[in-house]
Protein backbone atom coordinates (compact mmCIF):
# COMPACT_ATOMS: atom_id res chain seq x y z
CA UNK A 1 0.00 0.00 0.00
CA UNK A 2 1.34 3.17 -0.67
CA UNK A 3 2.24 5.78 1.81
CA UNK A 4 0.11 8.82 2.48
CA UNK A 5 1.63 12.02 0.97
CA UNK A 6 2.57 13.82 -2.58
CA UNK A 7 5.51 12.09 -4.43
CA UNK A 8 7.30 15.24 -3.68
CA UNK A 9 6.50 14.64 0.06
CA UNK A 10 7.73 11.11 -0.10
CA UNK A 11 10.84 11.94 -2.05
CA UNK A 12 11.89 14.31 0.80
CA UNK A 13 10.76 11.30 3.35
CA UNK A 14 13.43 8.85 1.26
CA UNK A 15 16.19 11.15 1.32
CA UNK A 16 16.21 12.05 4.95
CA UNK A 17 15.90 8.44 5.84
CA UNK A 18 19.20 7.87 3.79
CA UNK A 19 20.51 11.15 5.20
CA UNK A 20 19.64 9.87 9.08
CA UNK A 21 21.56 6.58 7.74
CA UNK A 22 24.70 8.26 6.62
CA UNK A 23 24.88 10.17 9.81
CA UNK A 24 25.08 6.86 12.32
CA UNK A 25 21.39 6.09 12.78
CA UNK A 26 20.51 2.39 12.32
CA UNK A 27 17.87 1.89 9.99
CA UNK A 28 15.14 0.28 13.23
CA UNK A 29 15.79 4.09 14.55
CA UNK A 30 15.10 5.78 11.48
CA UNK A 31 12.14 3.71 10.75
CA UNK A 32 10.99 4.32 14.34
CA UNK A 33 11.63 8.24 13.45
CA UNK A 34 9.81 7.95 10.05
CA UNK A 35 6.92 5.63 11.13
CA UNK A 36 7.52 3.14 8.48
CA UNK A 37 8.94 -0.79 8.83
CA UNK A 38 12.80 -1.15 9.13
CA UNK A 39 12.36 -3.51 5.62
CA UNK A 40 11.42 -0.30 3.99
CA UNK A 41 14.46 1.83 5.13
CA UNK A 42 16.33 -0.94 3.74
CA UNK A 43 14.90 -0.97 0.37
CA UNK A 44 15.51 2.63 0.65
CA UNK A 45 19.27 2.63 1.42
CA UNK A 46 19.72 -0.36 -0.96
CA UNK A 47 18.25 1.74 -3.87
CA UNK A 48 20.46 4.79 -2.95
CA UNK A 49 24.18 2.57 -2.92
CA UNK A 50 22.61 0.81 -7.00
CA UNK A 51 21.31 4.19 -7.96
CA UNK A 52 22.58 7.14 -6.06
CA UNK A 53 20.34 10.20 -5.37
CA UNK A 54 18.60 9.28 -9.06
CA UNK A 55 17.13 6.06 -7.09
CA UNK A 56 15.33 8.38 -4.47
CA UNK A 57 13.27 10.84 -7.34
CA UNK A 58 9.75 10.46 -7.69
CA UNK A 59 8.40 8.87 -10.15
CA UNK A 60 5.70 9.84 -11.99
CA UNK A 61 2.46 7.66 -11.77
CA UNK A 62 0.12 7.46 -15.17
CA UNK A 63 -2.62 6.32 -13.56
CA UNK A 64 -5.29 4.06 -15.35
CA UNK A 65 -4.71 4.37 -19.18
CA UNK A 66 -7.85 5.91 -21.53
CA UNK A 67 -10.38 3.35 -23.00
CA UNK A 68 -11.01 6.12 -25.58
CA UNK A 69 -8.85 8.73 -26.90
CA UNK A 70 -9.01 12.28 -27.22
CA UNK A 71 -10.11 11.96 -30.70
CA UNK A 72 -11.96 8.96 -30.20
CA UNK A 73 -14.14 11.03 -27.49
CA UNK A 74 -14.45 13.71 -30.16
CA UNK A 75 -16.27 11.09 -32.17
CA UNK A 76 -18.37 9.98 -29.72
CA UNK A 77 -19.62 13.64 -29.08
CA UNK A 78 -20.52 14.12 -33.01
CA UNK A 79 -22.46 11.07 -32.51
CA UNK A 80 -24.53 12.28 -29.86
CA UNK A 81 -24.80 15.51 -32.00
CA UNK A 82 -26.67 13.19 -34.53
CA UNK A 83 -30.09 12.05 -34.51
CA UNK A 84 -29.94 8.17 -33.28
CA UNK A 85 -31.77 6.91 -36.69
CA UNK A 86 -28.42 7.99 -38.41
CA UNK A 87 -26.62 5.19 -36.66
CA UNK A 88 -29.20 2.47 -37.36
CA UNK A 89 -31.14 2.80 -34.27
CA UNK A 90 -35.21 2.91 -35.12
CA UNK A 91 -36.08 6.02 -32.30
CA UNK A 92 -34.45 9.79 -32.29
CA UNK A 93 -33.62 8.88 -28.40
CA UNK A 94 -30.31 8.56 -26.90
CA UNK A 95 -29.28 6.45 -24.03
CA UNK A 96 -26.39 5.30 -22.20
CA UNK A 97 -27.16 1.57 -23.40
CA UNK A 98 -27.65 2.76 -27.03
CA UNK A 99 -24.87 4.86 -26.59
CA UNK A 100 -22.38 2.00 -25.15
CA UNK A 101 -23.70 0.15 -28.33
CA UNK A 102 -22.83 2.17 -30.99
CA UNK A 103 -19.26 2.48 -29.24
CA UNK A 104 -18.93 -1.42 -28.92
CA UNK A 105 -19.74 -1.46 -32.43
CA UNK A 106 -18.08 1.26 -34.19
CA UNK A 107 -14.64 1.10 -32.07
CA UNK A 108 -14.70 -2.07 -30.25
CA UNK A 109 -14.56 -0.77 -26.67
CA UNK A 110 -16.65 -1.91 -24.15
CA UNK A 111 -18.67 0.67 -21.73
CA UNK A 112 -21.46 -0.15 -19.03
CA UNK A 113 -23.86 2.04 -19.69
CA UNK A 114 -24.10 3.56 -16.28
CA UNK A 115 -20.69 4.60 -16.63
CA UNK A 116 -21.15 6.37 -19.82
CA UNK A 117 -24.43 7.99 -17.85
CA UNK A 118 -22.22 9.79 -16.17
CA UNK A 119 -19.43 10.38 -18.90
CA UNK A 120 -22.18 12.14 -20.71
CA UNK A 121 -23.24 14.46 -18.03
CA UNK A 122 -19.67 15.48 -17.37
CA UNK A 123 -19.57 16.43 -21.08
CA UNK A 124 -22.61 18.68 -20.89
CA UNK A 125 -25.12 16.26 -22.01
CA UNK A 126 -28.59 15.51 -19.45
CA UNK A 127 -30.82 13.01 -20.33
CA UNK A 128 -33.94 13.43 -22.47
CA UNK A 129 -37.05 12.28 -22.66
CA UNK A 130 -39.28 12.86 -25.54
CA UNK A 131 -42.93 13.74 -24.50
CA UNK A 132 -45.37 10.72 -24.85
CA UNK A 133 -48.20 11.39 -26.97
CA UNK A 134 -51.19 8.97 -28.53
CA UNK A 135 -51.11 8.74 -32.21
CA UNK A 136 -54.66 9.11 -31.92
CA UNK A 137 -54.91 12.48 -30.27
CA UNK A 138 -57.13 14.85 -31.55
CA UNK A 139 -56.56 18.47 -30.02
CA UNK A 140 -58.72 20.33 -31.43
CA UNK A 141 -61.40 17.58 -30.13
CA UNK A 142 -60.18 17.93 -26.66
CA UNK A 143 -60.09 22.26 -26.63
CA UNK A 144 -63.54 21.90 -27.87
CA UNK A 145 -64.35 19.46 -25.24
CA UNK A 146 -63.16 21.82 -22.32
CA UNK A 147 -64.85 24.91 -23.69
CA UNK A 148 -67.85 23.59 -24.23
CA UNK A 149 -68.53 20.06 -22.41
CA UNK A 150 -66.70 20.42 -18.79
CA UNK A 151 -68.48 23.90 -17.55
CA UNK A 152 -71.86 22.39 -18.65
CA UNK A 153 -71.00 19.08 -16.63
CA UNK A 154 -69.25 21.44 -13.53
CA UNK A 155 -72.48 23.69 -13.64
CA UNK A 156 -75.15 20.34 -13.39
CA UNK A 157 -73.04 19.02 -10.05
CA UNK A 158 -72.83 22.13 -8.58
CA UNK A 159 -76.53 22.35 -8.96
CA UNK A 160 -77.53 18.63 -7.86
CA UNK A 161 -75.88 19.51 -4.89
CA UNK A 162 -74.19 16.27 -4.54
CA UNK A 163 -71.44 15.71 -2.51
CA UNK A 164 -67.68 16.19 -3.83
CA UNK A 165 -65.26 13.68 -3.88
CA UNK A 166 -62.46 15.20 -2.58
CA UNK A 167 -64.24 16.07 0.94
CA UNK A 168 -64.63 14.70 3.73
CA UNK A 169 -67.22 17.12 5.34
CA UNK A 170 -70.48 15.14 5.97
CA UNK A 171 -70.30 13.30 2.74
CA UNK A 172 -70.03 9.85 4.93
CA UNK A 173 -71.89 8.67 6.88
CA UNK A 174 -70.75 8.07 10.52
CA UNK A 175 -73.20 6.22 13.09
CA UNK A 176 -73.57 7.92 16.28
CA UNK A 177 -72.51 7.73 19.94
CA UNK A 178 -69.02 6.78 21.02
CA UNK A 179 -66.50 6.12 18.18
CA UNK A 180 -65.11 2.84 18.79
CA UNK A 181 -61.53 2.11 19.44
CA UNK A 182 -59.46 -1.19 18.62
CA UNK A 183 -57.60 -3.10 21.31
CA UNK A 184 -54.42 -1.78 22.76
CA UNK A 185 -51.53 -3.24 22.16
Amino acid sequence: MRSKGTAQELEARRRLAVAKCVEGWTQVEVAAFLDVHPVTVAKWMARHRRDGDAGLTAKPTPGRPRFLTPAQERQVLRWLDQKPTAHGFRTDLWTSRRVADLIRRKLGVAFHPDYLRAWMRGRGYSPQKPRRRAKQKDQPAIDGWVKNDWPRIEKSVRAAGAPRPDRRDGAVPQPAGEAVVGQGR
